[in-house]
């Protein structure tokens, strides 16, 4: 396969293509922060949420506490607004409702800050390649206007080439990021899902049940 003409794209090319390199960082960095963000919090893990639902259901209201307060994510915080809610005013549901539903709010807030940036650098990236094959066109066309005769096929080699490098990496980089992100939103609307199951519980499974000391 032959290599790329690198000396014939042209500078407007380049920039273009710095541009793409620059997209392209940007994102990939984003989308590791993400990531990371997303280990800190323990997205996925649902052991801890339903250690601490089964002590509360079974009335060792202090150890689900406990649970839930030692663990890091949205779904354990989410318990801990409603445990404590409902141990301050025991069988008010509608408030701890209320908090919990403003807690799981403020958590998906900061779960998806930042995807917008993912999303524009998929959207700009063949915007940009495009852009790059208008520039590299206009540029095969005035050489070929400005050659007298047969046109010699080296001379619009620079604008074929930047033509169809930028428009390859930007739709290269447009739908490598456009799965990435869908993955990255995937994993955030199971989480928000999850969220939703926990507050739906709140009536019955998170009900105050009679402490485990009183049973017979």
């Amino acid at each position: 396969m032959p290599g790329v003409p690198i000396g014939e794209i042209s500078p407007l090319g380049w920039v273009v293509l710095g541009a793409l390199a620059a997209l392209s960082v940007f994102a990939a960095t984003l989308v590791l922060v993400k990531l990371v963000q997303f280990r800190r919090a323990r997205l996925g893990d649902t052991r801890p949420a339903e250690q601490a639902m089964q002590l509360w259901r079974a009335g060792e209201r202090g150890a689900a506490l406990t649970t839930v307060a030692a663990a890091a994510g949205p779904r354990a915080a989410l318990l801990r607004e409603l445990f404590t809610a409902l141990t301050a005013h025991p069988g008010d549901t509608a408030a701890a409702q209320a908090r919990g539903a403003q807690r799981a709010i403020d958590d998906l807030a900061v779960l998806e800050r930042n995807m917008r940036g993912i999303e524009a650098v998929v959207q700009a990236a063949p915007m940009l390649g495009l852009l790059g094959t208008v520039i590299g066109m206009i540029e095969a066309f005035g050489r070929l206007a400005q050659s007298t005769g047969a046109a010699d096929p080296a001379e619009l080699a620079g604008g074929i080439w930047t033509a169809l490098i930028t428009t390859a990496l930007g739709l290269a980089i447009a739908i490598v990021f456009y799965f990435l992100s869908l993955w990255l939103e995937a994993r955030v609307a199971r989480e928000r899902a999850a969220l939703e199951s926990l507050l739906a519980a709140v009536p019955g499974a998170l009900a105050v049940p009679a402490p485990a000391a009183g049973r017979g």
